[in-house]
């Protein structure tokens, strides 16, 4: 695995999630990513919470009926599959493992949305799509595996046409992390293959890949305490996905109360 400098491996991220695939996530309603609630209804289990993130993602992609969408880090579904329901749009998902697009493929079968949705093993710095395939994007923390977030933004602008919609949830610093919580944050972005973002280098990294910036929201307080909070009381067994030869794994517990590990949501938009 990589540890929390390194530049994440392609590869090793499509054999991590390869062997999650192989979890019982049915808690968290197949999909691996936080939830949303209000500030005052912490209860919400989390397999609604994250729906409800994924919906307020998709509300700001402003789709309509007919629209392609691409999914970029797709996991085994289930946001697509709720996507295309929802809107009547056509997703494409993508995953850079193999294990996922297969269950993807199987759970969109077994739902009848095999002509809604369609998943493809791909990597998000190199698209396998031509020039402005897609009326829309979006990213469900999936960025912070890639070893360039910029050049992932490049190409989703290129395969968007122009006017097309970004919308992409990734982890950053929101403050510096004391030394007393940086072991923990260091073992989640080790485990999990991951890097943590700033959030002032994004207007200048969205320019840079030809972007335009709409917004930018720190949705910490609506997600990430609660999501580890519910983590921790499912006791999800995560030993069969790490190194076995590790010290220490990722604990959900050890996460909740790090104030300063968050959660952005980004909007971005191609010029028309």
């Amino acid at each position: 695995m990589s540890n929390p400098t390194t530049i994440p491996v392609p590869a090793e991220v499509g054999l991590l999630y390869d062997r999650l695939t192989a979890l019982d996530t049915a808690a968290q309603g197949g999909s691996l990513h936080l939830g949303y609630w209000d500030l005052d209804d912490n209860e919400m289990p989390l397999v609604d919470a994250a729906d409800r993130l994924t919906d307020l993602m998709t509300d700001a992609l402003r789709l309509e009926k007919g629209h392609q969408v691409l999914d970029v880090g797709c996991g085994v579904g289930q946001p697509a599959m709720r996507i295309a329901v929802r809107t009547g749009a056509h997703v494409t998902g993508i995953s850079i493992s193999r294990d996922q697009i297969a269950r993807a493929t199987e759970l969109a079968e077994a739902a009848g949305l095999a002509d809604e949705v369609e998943f493809r093993h791909a990597d998000a710095m190199e698209l396998p799509f031509p020039d402005n395939s897609f009326d829309a994007a979006i990213a469900i923390e999936s960025i912070f595996h890639m070893p360039d977030r910029e050049r992932v933004l490049s190409e989703i602008r290129r395969v968007l046409r122009p006017g097309g919609r970004l919308v992409l949830t990734d982890f950053f610093e929101r403050a510096p992390i004391p030394a007393d919580k940086q072991p923990a944050v260091d073992r989640l972005l080790r485990d999990f293959i991951m890097t943590l973002a700033r959030p002032e280098d994004y207007v200048p990294m969205l320019g840079r890949a030809g972007l335009r910036f709409v917004e930018l929201r720190d949705i910490t307080e609506q997600s990430v305490r609660q999501t580890f909070e519910q983590m921790s009381r499912s006791e999800q067994d995560l030993d069969p996905v790490f190194d076995e030869e590790a010290d220490e794994k990722f604990s959900p517990a050890a996460m909740i109360d790090v104030a300063e590990f968050g959660s952005v949501l980004l909007t971005a938009q191609k010029p028309v």
